[in-house]
């Protein structure tokens, strides 16, 4: 039967539509409201429709939304400044998503591989990545399913253990030509992934790349801008890459990317060695500037930890003995759960949204993926935690 819709069948869509949001809550055409445990898969970080958020792109568009990077953009500038300061980094390129900053990054290490007389580099990435779906992005990323059929840069990349710094040094001392390590601090679309060594991992990481002059990149699409409980997962640690990429929880639901560089990576791009059409437009960076500002200024970071402390207590109390475990950081939870006890893994995100009316996803095959609102309450904290427990419960009692 052939579809009468004119969108492209690229999304396996849930049966449901939803006509407004506030907060934590998103609602059908009817008024039924659901609990978003997903925000936009960690994009809505402060929420759906912040009234603050929404009336500055309100009011930036009726004052100016596009001229180009063709001229001086103010909007650009100012957030640019406010981003590098809570980044920690130096400099910034505006982007539209993830894949897009990640797409500069690895440019970026190609180009600086050139300059050091390399015809061909590789970066080394980590098994389960996840970076993207542009072409070289795509190539980076470790999902076989999304590489399909597209004639991959696989060649280009070294493939390691995500958490172990030691098969990295391997791959460095058995290859001459690695311009850069690139890896994302929480992998989230393979399940919430986090090294045995916790953030430490990153120093060690680091050590390596300093050992070697390899640039090290981090992709904190989806852990950064406060997803953690740290601005960028990575402060954390106490190290500071040379190229961070952001995106997701960047704009609250407005697109927008940015790949930031600090120290020798400042040089690496110079004129006409990128660019972007709708790059760091003024309305889009106007939103970037607000989010930066709501973040920092109603606690969101430590209201983001304590309800994550209080979340997952809730859980553990309720389902450890049952075989579920935990892992992650602030918002980004992964609630991992055991194999061996009959679950039909791709039936609870039907379940939870049918019976529960609460919206998740799973991944990484068994766990499911927690990326509620950063400033939700505590009492919509313990009503996720409850409705998730209802919904395991039940699955767990076999």
């Amino acid at each position: 039967m052939t579809s009468t819709s004119a969108i492209l069948p690229t999304y396996k869509r849930q049966p449901i539509r939803f006509a407004r949001g506030q907060g934590s809550w998103l609602y059908t055409a009817d008024g039924t409201p659901y609990l978003d445990a997903l925000t936009g898969i960690a994009v809505c970080g402060l929420g759906h429709c912040h009234p603050q958020i929404s009336a500055a792109i309100a009011e930036q568009a009726a004052i100016l939304v596009h001229t180009s990077n063709l001229y001086e953009i103010d909007w650009q500038e100012t957030a640019g400044a406010k981003l590098c300061q809570v980044a920690g980094m130096d400099k910034a390129f505006f982007a539209n998503s993830g894949a897009e900053a990640n797409e500069a990054a690895l440019k970026m290490a190609r180009r600086y591989a050139h300059t050091r007389g390399m015809a061909r580099p590789k970066v080394i990435v980590m098994q389960h990545a996840f970076h993207g779906r542009t072409l070289l992005t795509v190539s980076a990323t470790a999902n076989e399913t999304a590489r399909a059929g597209f004639y991959t840069l696989d060649d280009d990349f070294i493939r390691v253990p995500f958490g172990d710094s030691a098969a990295i040094e391997a791959a460095l001392a058995a290859h001459d030509d690695v311009c850069a390590v690139m890896l994302e601090p929480i992998q989230g679309e393979s399940g919430v992934n986090t090294a045995a060594d916790g953030f430490e991992y990153l120093a060690q990481v680091r050590a390596v790349c300093d050992a070697h002059d390899v640039l090290m990149i981090l992709d904190e699409v989806q852990t950064g801008n406060g997803r953690t409980g740290r601005y960028f997962a990575y402060q954390h640690s106490t190290i500071a890459p040379d190229i961070l990429t952001t995106a997701k929880g960047l704009g609250n639901g407005f697109p927008v990317g940015a790949c930031m560089t600090r120290g020798h990576a400042n040089e690496i791009f110079g004129y006409g060695a990128h660019g972007s059409t709708y790059g760091g437009t003024p309305l889009a960076c106007r939103v970037v500037a607000e989010v930066i500002d709501v973040i920092t200024s109603e606690a969101a970071m430590s209201t983001a930890q304590r309800n994550s402390e209080l979340l997952q207590t809730t859980l553990l109390a309720a389902l450890g003995d049952e075989g579920v475990t935990l892992r992650g950081a602030g918002m980004m939870l992964g609630v991992v759960l055991p194999t061996d006890r009959g679950i039909e893994f791709t039936s609870l995100v039907d379940k939870a949204r049918e019976h529960h009316r609460l919206l998740i996803n799973v991944a990484g095959g068994n766990a499911i993926r927690l990326l509620p609102p950063l400033n939700m309450t505590a009492d919509e904290t313990l009503d996720m935690a409850e409705r998730l427990i209802a919904l395991l419960k039940n699955e767990l009692a076999v």
